[in-house]
């Protein structure tokens, strides 16, 4: 018994760093990439400052609002979504607060509140109709929540999860993780709050977001709603298949 509520205990006080994994970077750090981006501070409340890379395209086909995992930075990260600029569309991706040169206190409500500012940053530049929201991971959730608010083109969603909750009671079925979480992030909740498109891809093989866990928001049985089954997908591999590749073609 005394091993499980010091376990249960080190899960509730421990807990963001199981949830996050920020790495930092020097405020002066020199960002490298293969395209055009102007980087970011964007001042979200007085204890934030959200640091941001966005890439521009001489004729954009409208712009991508990209929310990464809970690992690394923005060095890492805009490499990434080159991939989207690549096919001729701008980004903004964000570092999260704690995040590369991010700063601020988290909470959940952090989170959204600093999606909706780069959000209403876009709002300034672009047509609301060219913005689409792209959540990879832990960002599936906060890309959800800021389509259910807004009215972007379209939400795409890799590697999602029906909710933290979800996640974390397939990972500690035997601890009452629902009293424990400060962490909620419940995609289910806002998904059907969501009018425009919603694609979801999901790999079979996903050892760290469970398959089952993200099929769940497919049985939601939304009408919006195309699941991409990739089969033998892993949770940071979808790209090195060919669904993966179709689909974003066909949406983008």
């Amino acid at each position: 018994m005394a091993i499980y509520l010091m376990i249960g205990a080190s899960l509730y006080f421990f807990q963001e760093k199981l949830l996050f994994l920020p790495t930092k970077l020097e405020q002066d750090y020199k960002f490298q990439f293969n395209y055009p981006f102007e980087e970011l501070f964007l001042k979200t409340d007085e204890e934030a400052v959200i640091n941001a890379i966005h890439f521009k395209v001489k004729k954009p086909k409208g712009v991508i609002l990209y929310f990464h995992g809970n690992a690394g930075d923005l060095s890492r990260w805009g490499n990434i979504t080159e991939y989207f600029v690549d096919k001729d569309y701008d980004v903004l991706v964000m570092d999260y607060r704690t995040y590369g040169k991010s700063t601020g206190k988290l909470s959940e409500d952090a989170f959204y509140k600093d999606a909706q500012f780069c959000y209403d940053y876009l709002l300034k530049q672009y047509s609301e109709e060219d913005i689409s929201l792209y959540g990879r991971s832990l960002g599936t959730g906060i890309a959800s929540y800021l389509a259910s608010k807004n009215n972007p083109k379209q939400l795409v969603l890799e590697t999602p999860y029906y909710s933290i909750l979800d996640v974390a009671k397939s990972r500690f079925p035997v601890f009452p993780v629902k009293r424990l979480l400060m962490y909620q992030f419940p995609t289910f909740k806002y998904l059907p709050k969501i009018n425009n498109s919603v694609t979801i891809l999901h790999g079979t093989d996903d050892s760290l977001v469970p398959y089952s866990s993200g099929k769940k928001l497919d049985e939601l049985a939304l009408k919006n709603v195309n699941f991409v089954n990739i089969k033998g997908g892993g949770h940071n591999n979808l790209i090195e298949f060919k669904e993966y590749h179709k689909a974003i073609k066909s949406i983008l």
